[in-house]
């Protein structure tokens, strides 16, 4: 019986426990630019359970290897990224900047522990061309698509592509999907207009995690 997977989970579960709360503070302080800020229990709670829930994903994805830790602090920075930008419309640097170099440099270990060479160079191709993209759509429409938005495209791009293109396309396809979703029932509950500027972070990330959940396993 390979015991790995279940190892994996119960540290997963145990990281999430002790990092939940951690993290929930920082959403808050970053978004109200308060370092005295708290979280409430709630939400707390919240980013607890989403933390659990993509750590043990990561370890159930790749069991023991490098890459695990490139999923995990991207599924850590997207709990902080999400958080944020529900709450200000923002993407801090300061979080999506640590998680490509730490991402990166675990991808880069993957490749020297297991010879996944390969799989690094699409994923930083990958990077590039997802954070390009994204930074032509700011260029072209600042109002639907905002910079921090391009440098999540960047990390997604790095994470996904790791896995193949066509998870990262189908990641970018649902994240578009999930935001036109949640902008259409906005519209239709009356609780946003036209012109009412909608966080699109959330739904790429959303997008993200679907495409891992679905596609990475046959990819890989």
């Amino acid at each position: 019986m390979d015991l790995t997977r279940p190892v994996l989970a119960a540290l997963a579960l145990g990281a999430a426990l002790v990092c939940g709360p951690a993290l929930a503070r920082t959403s808050v302080r970053l978004a109200r630019l308060d370092p005295a800020a708290r979280a409430t229990p709630l939400r707390t709670g919240t980013t607890t359970a989403l933390l659990a829930g993509l750590l043990v994903g990561a370890g159930q994805l790749t069991g023991l290897r490098p890459a695990t830790l490139a999923l995990a602090w991207a599924g850590g920075a997207a709990v902080v990224l999400g958080a944020v930008d529900l709450l200000s419309h923002r993407l801090p640097d300061r979080v999506t900047y640590p998680a490509l170099s730490a991402a990166g440099a675990a991808l880069l270990a993957d490749g020297a522990v297991e010879g996944s060479w390969a799989a690094l160079v699409r994923a930083v191709v990958a990077a590039a061309v997802a954070a390009g993209l994204g930074g032509l759509g700011w260029l072209l429409s600042p109002q639907g698509l905002g910079l921090g938005d391009a440098k999540l495209l960047g990390l997604i791009g790095l994470v996904l592509g790791w896995f193949g293109w066509g998870v990262l396309l189908a990641g970018v396809f649902l994240g578009l999907l999930t935001g036109a979703l949640v902008s259409v029932v906005l519209l239709l509950t009356r609780r946003a207009g036209w012109r009412t500027a909608i966080p699109f972070g959330p739904p790429l990330l959303v997008g993200a995690v679907l495409a891992l959940a679905v596609g990475a396993g046959a990819a890989g």
